[in-house]
């Protein structure tokens, strides 16, 4: 069993801050207060996101976007309990138009994925986590940085265990299993539409389903459900820690939190790589690793 001298360790890439509060927050959470050690890694500053909370959208924020977003990751870190690294690239920002326009020079999709792999296999060498968990192929949702994300993911993942690839970066790490996060489900839509309707109360998702059409449903590639209903609040808070982002009255926070935890009481990924056994389904990111011989990396 894991010893508390020998916590699992636990690494999460995302793009931008508040997506580790939007994404496996309270799975995050509770690995934490059972003694493991999680590092939350965000790829760029979100220097080019948009005030989305109509409380914030004030010159004087406006103006010390980058510096208040870092104020925030900080606050939401601190409420979840995570360590935290920014890689320190550029946020690209989303494109928007037809034809789009081109990215900024310099930015986190353009930086050579060489040099943003080494950034992130330096880090994983010096956490050395035994789980590393990040966007799919389609980065979550269309947006350069979270496609750059899991691009830079991917090879560092490799890269890291590879003692010819960037030796200067620290000694070799293998991380022995690789997930992918998966937001809304169409299932975990539809469950809510439902239990919201059964209760009499008003349902957001109505639109949401009816828009969904042929979208790809990441539900059907849900490998592993970790229950973490008990932290939920602590998830909610740490997104409204991200004040500019997230909008106290928006439909992150419409379901009553009992409802949720009765009717989704989990968070669901999908398991990409396992260098360990663990079959699947699965109710633990650390499945297969809780013997500590299996973990020496």
């Amino acid at each position: 069993m894991t010893s508390e001298r020998e916590p699992l360790r636990l690494m999460t890439v995302h793009a931008h801050p508040d997506d580790e509060s939007s994404k496996g927050a309270a799975t995050t959470a509770r690995y934490v207060d059972e003694g493991h050690e999680v590092m939350v890694v965000t790829c760029t500053g979100g220097e080019a996101g948009s005030i989305l909370n109509p409380a914030m959208d004030r010159p004087d924020v406006l103006e010390n976007m980058t510096a208040i977003r870092k104020q925030e990751m900080a606050r939401a870190a601190e409420i979840l309990g995570v360590h935290h690294h920014w890689l320190g690239f550029v946020d690209s920002g989303l494109p928007e138009g037809d034809p789009k326009p081109p990215l900024p020079e310099g930015c986190f999709a353009l930086v050579p994925l060489e040099e943003s792999t080494e950034a992130l296999v330096r880090v994983i060498r010096e956490f050395r986590p035994h789980v590393l968990v990040t966007y799919d192929e389609n980065g979550g949702y269309p947006h350069p940085d979270h496609i750059r994300t899991h691009e830079v993911s991917m090879a560092a993942f490799e890269a890291a265990a590879d003692p010819d690839r960037f030796p200067g970066a620290g000694a070799p790490w293998q991380v022995l299993k690789l997930y992918y996060s998966h937001g809304f489900s169409k299932k975990r839509l539809v469950a809510f539409d439902e239990a919201l309707k059964a209760r009499g109360l008003e349902s957001p998702y109505g639109e949401w389903l009816a828009n969904w059409k042929d979208r790809r449903d990441p539900g059907e590639r849900v490998t592993t459900r970790v229950e973490c209903a008990d932290w939920f609040d602590r998830r909610d808070d740490a997104l409204r820690a991200h004040a500019t982002q997230i909008d106290p009255t928006s439909r992150w926070f419409f379901t009553p939190l009992e409802v949720q935890k009765e009717i989704w009481p989990w968070e669901e990924y999908e398991l990409v790589r396992s260098l360990v056994p663990s079959p699947t389904p699965e109710d633990d990111l650390f499945a297969g690793l809780r013997e500590p011989a299996l973990r020496a990396g």
